[in-house]
Parts: C-alpha cells; sequence; structure tokens
C-alpha cells in the first residue's frame, strides 16, 4: 500500500482501511503465538501500513497536506517523472561570509558555561548491618 494511493481515499475510506489493518495485525499475532504464522514479516508490513495511514490522516487533521483530487495525482506523477541530467557542475549554496558591521550587530552570547538545575539528590544514609546491631 502506497502513501499516494492512500492520499487519493475519503476520511471514511480511510478509517476502514485502518479498522481492517488493525484486524489483521491482531490475527496475525495471534497465529505467531500458536506458531500457525508461516512468514513473520508479514507483521511488519501490517504495521507500516497502518502507520503510513496514521500519518496521512493527522496530515489532514493537521492541514498539513490538502486532500488530492485522483486526476491531479496521476498528472502529478507522470510530471514528477522526469529523468535527472547528472552534470559534473552542481550548483552548491555559497556559504555566507560575514562582515565586521554584521558582527558588530550581532547581540552578545552568553558565554557562560549553562549550569546544571537539576536538584541533585541526597545521598542515602549508611544503614548498620544486622551484626553492628546486635553489637
Amino acid at each position: 500500500m502506497k502513501v499516494d494511493e492512500l492520499r487519493v481515499l475519503e476520511e471514511d475510506e480511510l478509517g476502514g482501511k485502518l479498522k481492517a489493518a488493525r484486524r489483521e495485525l491482531y490475527e496475525l499475532r495471534f497465529k505467531h503465538a500458536v506458531g500457525q504464522l508461516e512468514n513473520s514479516s508479514q507483521i511488519s508490513k501490517v504495521r507500516h501500513d497502518i502507520a503510513r495511514i496514521m500519518t496521512v490522516l493527522h496530515e489532514r487533521e493537521f492541514g498539513i497536506v490538502a486532500s488530492v483530487a485522483p486526476e491531479a495525482i496521476a498528472v502529478g506523477v507522470a510530471a514528477a517523472a522526469p529523468a535527472k541530467s547528472k552534470s559534473s557542475k552542481e550548483t552548491k549554496p555559497e556559504a555566507k561570509v560575514e562582515t565586521k558591521a554584521e558582527e558588530d550587530t550581532k547581540p552578545e552570547e552568553d558565554t557562560k558555561p549553562e549550569e546544571d538545575t537539576k536538584p541533585k539528590r541526597p545521598r542515602a544514609k549508611a544503614t548498620k548491618t544486622k551484626s553492628e546491631k546486635d553489637s
């Protein structure tokens, strides 16, 4: 199951697939426990499918990726597949060189090392052994 296929589906269809995948995972775990599962890699595949479905649902919930019509995906996949040409001269981002004026306008950073703000636990008191108590 690919993410592009999942992004085309509606919310209720995704919910149904999620429920089916969780049920399948339950059954695979049960088969594995009783020794009837021949291919244990199926468990990880189903877990990955569940993660993909939940990712698409959360993307929609948070508005990260809007749901896309199937026609737009078909056009986008065809447009995104042009072959890359390998050129010996690739453009690299240039390193920024700071001038003296830019250095002066920077806020001064605190040069003190950070102190440990976590309070230390008190040491445990030494207890007497049984032989020391008897004497």
